[in-house]
């Protein structure tokens, strides 16, 4: 059972978190968020994240793992980004196999201070960006994923006439710094902040023990890649709200199928005559017609979704 001081770190984490998600609601911009940083309670919840995940012990490329965690380790890391000592050590790259068992994938291992620094700024950007990113975005999003996009297709995009799908080929590595810091700009006002995430992406990866310098991406597997990912894709989802669903979508409802109309508003009538025979004769060929025109010019829609 959790003592009392736990409880109170981890309701101060969960303040600073709840503030931090009501000014992205607002879309009001991020000003010394590195000043968060230095909040122990933020470790102790980063830790209770990290420490079931499969890879808790496993080390990246020191001998570090989730046992190296006290809270006298906090406070020397905490001091480092206070000093701006900080540094990110390259992260130790392997390949493992794709779900088809047929090609490889790059994965990054990074090491244990890193994961815990790393899962901290993950809390804070999720929860500033999470509500202004689009609601057509379901990939590795707290709630959603493969099976909400799916479930979104099915009920919505009744209809559909025809789809185009794509895939973004090496959406992680071919991420631009240059761009993806600009975006991170445009609401984080604390340069401290931006600084510590531009030399994580830089930091390189160590493949055979020989280091790689990274010029463009994120490292795959690391913790904050997905939430930069999408902050990197949310401008083109905007775009596509904003441009693209207005100008092909057409219509408030379809048109009446007048054929359909044609059967069955007499045969109502018939029947309301007494005349049955009639009205079952009239409504034998409306079943098998829609109510709404299938072909109506002036309704379209275009749908989107995406799922990383």
């Amino acid at each position: 059972m959790p003592t009392a001081e736990k409880v109170r770190e981890r309701r101060s984490a969960d303040t600073v978190v709840g503030i931090i998600r009501e000014r992205g609601k607002r879309g009001l911009p991020l000003g010394d968020l590195s000043r968060q940083l230095y909040n122990p309670a933020l470790y102790l919840r980063a830790y209770a994240q990290l420490s079931t995940t499969n890879g808790a012990m496993t080390p990246g490329p020191t001998p570090e793992t989730v046992e190296a965690m006290s809270l006298a380790n906090i406070a020397t890391r905490i001091d480092d980004l206070r000093q701006e000592r900080y540094r990110w050590t390259p992260v130790r790259r392997t390949d493992v196999p794709k779900t088809d068992g047929k090609k490889l994938r790059p994965l990054g291992l990074p090491s244990w201070s890193d994961q815990r620094l790393q899962e901290v700024i993950r809390s804070l950007l999720e929860a500033y960006d999470e509500p202004q990113f689009s609601d057509h975005s379901h990939g590795l999003r707290p709630g959603r994923g493969c099976h909400t996009a799916l479930t979104t297709v099915k009920e919505t995009w009744t209809g559909t006439t025809w789809d185009i799908e794509g895939d973004v080929a090496q959406g992680f590595e071919r991420i631009d710094h240059q761009v993806l810091r600009s975006s991170l700009r445009a609401k984080i006002l604390d340069t401290r902040f931006l600084r510590l995430v531009q030399t994580l992406v830089q930091a390189g990866d160590l493949e055979d023990w020989h280091y790689h310098a990274t010029l463009r991406g994120t490292p795959q597997g690391a913790i904050v890649s997905p939430i930069l990912s999408h902050r990197y894709l949310d401008k083109r989802d905007k775009d596509v709200e904003r441009e693209l669903l207005p100008a092909y979508t057409r219509g408030q409802e379809r048109q009446k199928n007048r054929r359909y109309f044609a059967l069955m508003t007499p045969a109502y009538n018939r029947r309301k005559q007494g005349r049955l025979a009639e009205a079952f004769a009239l409504t034998k060929e409306a079943p098998q017609l829609p109510p709404v025109a299938p072909y109506d010019p002036a309704y379209r829609r275009l749908h989107y979704t995406i799922s990383l």
